[in-house]
């Protein structure tokens, strides 16, 4: 039997690093959108879009979110992901308007928590009511899940109707103030994933390499990029999105995992795509 293909993502900018920590970062849609399609035909499914206003600060102004899907489905059909998490100093009250730009797929972040030197605020009534919106909208969530508690609350979610299967999981490991960046950490919350979850490994900074190639190789799926690792190898910044892309396709290559298509992916996810027929 032929392994299952790997769905592959790439998180494209995030909302911490600047240019000045490597100048391939995109900032603006016009770079988010190329950057989009240099992951796109390096082997990613899915990109993960932070918003950037004209400062390089973290936005959810709606319109730019806009400009930003258009131009990149305009490039390729990859699945736009936009982060509701969009940067710490953002009020959730503007995060969670983001999902009217309609793209195919968002986060939905379950719990608050110190992130590093700050909060990241998700108040319950929130996450059920930005939950609720998604379903309504046909947008797919993409349920980040930080620590262990953070499932127990996706679960109950999931219970009161408010997410419908298959669930997504990206289990993000290295934040400070969530769980460490440890295989064990990934192995135990993989344990107690539902058995028709899809899920994908999110190991931040020195740890990226290491957690994907894991999880790759024990059948989940896996997120680059330059929100997650400025280097492609220690003391080298990444040229870009593409070529971290292109070292985490080798990988899944390497045990037999194919890049997902476009098609697969939207069948595995369950989500409806431009050009996945």
């Amino acid at each position: 039997m032929s392994a299952s293909p790997a769905v592959l993502t790439a998180a494209l900018a995030g909302p911490i690093a600047s240019k000045a920590d490597n100048p391939a970062l995109p900032t603006t849609p016009q770079e988010i959108a190329a950057e989009a399609q240099a992951a796109w035909e390096a082997g990613a499914a899915i990109v993960h879009v932070h918003l950037r206003d004209q400062h390089g600060k973290p936005t959810a102004d709606l319109n730019i979110a806009r400009l930003t899907v258009a131009l990149i489905e305009e490039r390729c059909p990859v699945l736009v992901q936009l982060s509701t998490g969009v940067g710490l100093s953002v009020a959730f009250e503007e995060r969670e308007q983001i999902v009217e730009a309609r793209p195919a797929m968002a986060t939905l972040n379950v719990c608050s928590m110190t992130f590093a030197d700050g909060e990241f605020r998700n108040p319950p009534a929130g996450v059920r009511r930005l939950a609720s919106r998604m379903r309504e909208l046909g947008i797919k969530p993409e349920l980040e899940i930080y620590d262990t508690g953070h499932l127990d609350v996706a679960l109950a979610l999931h219970s009161e109707g408010l997410l419908a299967d298959p669930m997504q999981f990206s289990i993000v490991l290295g934040v400070r103030g969530g769980a460490g960046a440890d295989p064990e950490n990934l192995l135990s919350l993989v344990r107690r994933l539902p058995d028709n979850a899809i899920w994908q490994v999110v190991g931040i900074g020195r740890a990226n390499l290491m957690l994907t190639a894991i999880g790759l190789a024990i059948g989940g799926n896996a997120r680059t990029g330059l929100e997650d690792t400025l280097l492609i190898r220690r003391g080298e910044p990444a040229a870009g999105n593409g070529p971290l892309v292109e070292r985490l396709a080798t990988v899944a290559r390497s045990i037999e995992r194919e890049p997902a298509s476009l098609a697969e992916a939207c069948e595995l996810l369950g989500v409806a795509g431009r050009g996945a027929a």
